[in-house]
């Protein structure tokens, strides 16, 4: 990775995490990116502690990717609506990271993913940087910086109002257009997983929301999901498990009906050869 110095200052170490602004001033553009946000990170949870039993990953969420060196120097950041990064310690130094800063952790996110709020245009900006000595007034394009700079090997960008994703994989230094599978999902194959499109409620919004599901088209559940489905499974169990005491129940009382109804015969039995003997009867010789 090149990191390119593009003010004119004397620059006599690369600065880390607490040199850098942690923020570029700018709004979450809407109320759904942080409940996706949300989704995503806590349905996936379980399969990275499974990956990485070390715990040795992190999931950023409009955290600054710091990629370069400029002047100011927000403008030489990104910061993605949602980004996992594989391989890299919870804390830096001890310290928990006020942004992710590539010349001071070499490890690039191996997906990172847009919310797109506006017309996708931002989200697809492909404008590279100025040529060295040349004035930059154009801030550089996401797309390109994720594709060039960065190396994200999975970018995707999600339309909420289009219902849908659009999926790139880093291919031969380019981003390839990647092509859904036969359920309209995008596999990750790294995690085990793929991505695509639920429609469903999910914080009083039913929307169409990002989401994961294993390679078997399984859905991967988020935290009030798994504890739901673990009440429906309880509320099953203990149902079931009524069920047979109430069958242990009847099959007791058909028990006592049956010893009852014996002890009826026998009684009538006795009660019928009593009666010939008072006859003269012998009811063994019957």
């Amino acid at each position: 990775m090149t990191i390119a110095k593009s003010f004119e200052l004397e620059v006599t170490h690369l600065p880390d995490h607490t040199e850098l602004p942690e923020s570029d001033g700018t709004f979450v553009k809407n109320f759904q990116e942080l409940p996706q946000s949300i989704i995503l990170t806590d349905s996936l949870r379980p399969i990275l502690q499974q990956i990485h039993p070390d715990a040795r990953y992190r999931i950023g969420q409009d955290c600054g990717i710091y990629w370069r060196l400029t002047e100011p120097l927000e403008r030489g950041a990104e910061a993605p609506d949602w980004f996992y990064v594989p391989n890299v310690p919870p804390l830096l130094n001890g310290e928990v990271r006020r942004s992710y800063v590539l010349w001071k952790e070499y490890v690039a996110p191996l997906i990172v993913l847009e919310f797109v709020s506006g017309n996708g245009a931002e989200e697809r900006d492909r404008t590279p940087p100025p040529e060295l000595g040349q004035a930059e007034e154009q801030k550089v394009g996401k797309f390109w910086v994720y594709e060039q700079a960065i190396r994200v090997p999975f970018y995707g960008i999600y339309e909420v109002k289009k219902a849908a994703v659009e999926m790139y994989h880093l291919q031969d230094n380019r981003y390839q257009l990647m092509s859904a599978n036969e359920r309209g999902h995008y596999s990750i194959p790294q995690l085990g997983v793929e991505l695509g499109i639920w429609q469903g409620e999910y914080d009083e919004m039913n929307l169409p929301w990002l989401r994961w599901w294993d390679s078997e088209g399984n859905l991967l559940l988020i935290g009030e999901e798994r504890a739901e489905k673990e009440r429906l499974r309880a509320e099953r169990e203990r149902l079931r498990a009524g069920e047979e005491h109430l069958r242990a129940e009847e099959e007791h009382l058909r028990a006592q009906q049956e010893t009852l109804r014996a002890d009826e015969e026998k009684q009538r039995a006795d009660r019928l050869a009593a009666k010939l003997r008072e006859m003269g009867i012998n009811p063994d010789e019957l």
